[in-house]
C-alpha cells in the first residue's frame, strides 16, 4: 500500500488566531455582510469571524433571521433523516472525551459479525429507515476488508421488499488506494471529523493510537478526494477548543478543499461534548458552548457556507433540535443508538460512545416534524442519480437542487405515511403533502409530484427524479 500523498499542513494557525479574537462589526459592517448572505453567495472567513464575535441579542437575532432565510431558500422545509449503525467498538485510540478509547476498561467490547449487521439494519427498515451512517472504531478488528462486506450487508437487509437505499460510513482515515477501493462499495458520504483544529489541543486529546497524528487526520478529506471520493462530511467535538477557533479552521478546511479539488465537503457535523463512559473530561467540558452560543455556530455556518449540509445528532435535547431545524440544520439522526447492536441485540445497550438528548424513536421525530411544517426526507435520489460533488454543486448554487429534493422528499415522505406511520399521523401526513403541493409554483412539477404521489398510495415504491 502505497504512503499518503498529501501531508501539507494547510491551515495557517496564526491567521485563525487572530481572526477568533476580532471585534464584533459595527451595524453598518453588520448590514453589509448580513445583505451579502441574503444573496447566497456565502461569506469570508474574515466575515464570518465578526459574525461569530456578536454578543447583543438584537444583532444575534438578525443573524438567526437571516440564516432561516437562507435555509429555506436552499432547502425549504426538507429535513433530511437518517441512523448511525455502529458495527463495532474496538479502538487502539484513547481519545480522552469516547467512551469507546483504548483506556476505557469498563466497556465491553463488541464487534458485529456480518449477520448481527444485517439483523440491526432490519431492524432499523422496520421503523422506516432508508439512509445508514456506518461507524466502526479504529483497531485492526476492523480492516478495510470488513467495512466493504459490513456495506454489502447493510444493503442486503430485506424486509418485505423494503431496503437501506443509501450508506454513509464513517470509519478511521484510510490511504489514497484504500480509499479508492472504498468508492467501489457504492457509498454516498465520507465522514470523519477531525474533533479540534487546534494542534496543541489535539494533542492533550488524542495521547496515544494512531489517531495521535493530527496531520495524518488533517489531511484524510483531501487523500479521499484525490481518490474520486465525491461527497466528504466534515466536523468539530465543540467543547474542546474555542468555539470561534474552531469554525474559523473548519471553513479554512473547506475552503483548501474547494480551491484544490473543485468542491467543499458536502456535509458538516456539529455535535458538542456529551457525557461518556469512563470519561472526566466529558463530565467537565473543557471549552463549554451555551445554547445562545450553538446557535450562532449554526447559523452562521448556514449563511458561511449555503450550499452544505448541516447535520445535527441525537446528542441535543428535544428542545434544541427543534429550534435549530429553522436556522440552518438540513440532516438529522433519529432514533439513534450508539452501541454495537443497539437496534437488535439484547444486553448491549451500555456499551455507548456517549449520552443522548433525544431518545424519541424515529416516529415520534416525524411526528414532530410534521407538526413543524418540516417535510420529512428518506430521499436518496441525489446519490443514485450522479448529483454528487461538483454535479451537485453546479445544481446548488443556481438554487436548483431545491427542485428535486423537495419533490423527492415528498415522495419518499409518501413511502413513509404509507407503510410505517399510524392512521393519526398518516392523516396529517398527507395533508401536509397536499399543502405543499398545492404551494408549489411550477405546474409540471406540481403535477408530477401529484402523480407520484398517487402512485406511492398505490403501491409503487422508490419512485425519485
Amino acid at each position: 500500500m502505497k504512503a499518503a500523498t498529501i501531508t501539507k499542513n494547510f491551515l495557517d494557525y496564526d491567521k485563525i488566531e487572530k481572526l477568533a479574537k476580532v471585534s464584533k462589526p459595527s451595524l453598518s459592517r453588520l448590514n453589509e455582510i448580513l445583505d451579502k448572505a441574503e444573496k447566497l453567495d456565502g461569506l469570508t472567513t474574515d466575515e464570518a469571524a465578526e459574525l461569530l464575535a456578536l454578543d447583543d441579542e438584537e444583532s444575534v437575532q438578525r443573524l438567526l433571521d437571516t440564516a432561516a432565510k437562507v435555509k429555506n431558500e436552499i432547502y425549504g422545509k426538507r429535513m433530511v433523516l437518517f441512523a448511525p449503525l455502529y458495527a463495532g467498538n474496538h479502538c487502539t485510540n484513547n481519545c480522552l472525551y469516547c467512551g469507546f478509547r483504548a483506556a476505557n476498561k469498563d466497556i465491553h467490547r463488541i464487534k458485529l459479525n456480518m449477520d448481527q449487521i444485517r439483523e440491526d439494519a432490519e431492524s432499523l427498515i422496520r421503523e422506516g429507515h432508508k439512509r445508514v451512517l456506518l461507524l466502526s472504531g479504529e483497531s485492526g478488528h476492523y480492516p478495510l476488508s470488513y467495512t466493504m462486506d459490513a456495506i454489502k450487508a447493510v444493503y442486503s437487509a430485506n424486509v418485505n421488499g423494503a431496503k437501506i437505499r443509501r450508506i454513509n460510513v464513517e470509519i478511521a482515515p484510510l490511504e489514497v488506494d484504500e480509499f479508492k477501493t472504498l468508492k467501489t462499495a457504492n457509498i454516498g458520504t465520507y465522514t470523519c471529523f477531525q474533533e479540534t483544529y487546534d494542534p496543541e489541543l489535539y494533542k492533550v486529546y488524542h495521547p496515544t493510537g494512531k489517531k495521535s497524528d493530527y496531520d495524518y487526520r488533517l489531511n484524510v478529506m483531501h487523500r479521499a478526494m484525490e481518490a474520486g471520493i465525491d461527497d466528504v462530511g466534515v466536523g468539530v467535538l465543540f467543547g474542546l477548543a474555542d468555539y470561534k477557533y474552531e469554525v474559523i479552521s473548519l471553513m479554512e478546511h473547506a475552503a483548501d478543499l474547494e480551491k484544490k479539488y473543485g468542491c467543499g465537503p458536502h456535509t458538516v457535523s456539529v455535535p458538542r461534548l456529551e457525557p461518556a463512559p469512563g470519561s472526566a473530561i466529558s463530565e467537565e467540558v473543557p471549552f463549554p458552548v451555551s445554547d445562545d452560543d450553538f446557535r450562532k455556530i449554526i447559523s452562521v455556518i448556514r449563511i458561511a457556507m449555503p450550499y452544505t449540509g448541516i447535520i445535527l445528532s441525537t446528542r441535543e435535547s428535544v428542545e434544541i433540535r427543534n429550534e435549530l431545524f429553522q436556522y440552518g440544520i438540513s440532516q438529522v439522526s433519529a432514533g439513534s443508538r450508539t452501541t454495537p447492536g443497539g437496534y437488535s441485540l439484547s444486553g448491549e445497550k451500555e456499551n455507548k460512545q456517549f449520552s443522548l438528548g433525544d431518545h424519541r424513536s424515529l416516529e415520534e421525530v416525524i411526528n414532530d416534524l410534521t407538526d413543524g411544517g418540516f417535510i420529512p426526507s428518506f430521499c436518496t435520489g441525489c446519490y443514485r442519480k450522479g448529483r454528487v460533488g461538483n454535479d451537485f454543486m453546479d445544481l446548488a448554487k443556481p438554487g436548483l437542487i431545491k427542485k428535486f429534493c423537495m419533490p423527492n422528499g415528498l415522495v419518499s415522505y409518501a413511502e413513509y405515511l404509507s407503510d410505517f406511520a399510524p392512521e393519526e399521523l398518516a392523516e396529517k401526513g398527507f395533508e401536509l403533502i397536499e399543502k405543499i403541493t398545492k404551494n408549489v409554483e411550477s405546474e409540471s412539477v406540481k403535477e408530477m409530484i401529484k402523480k407520484s404521489i398517487n402512485e406511492v398510495k398505490d403501491g409503487v415504491r422508490d419512485i425519485y427524479l
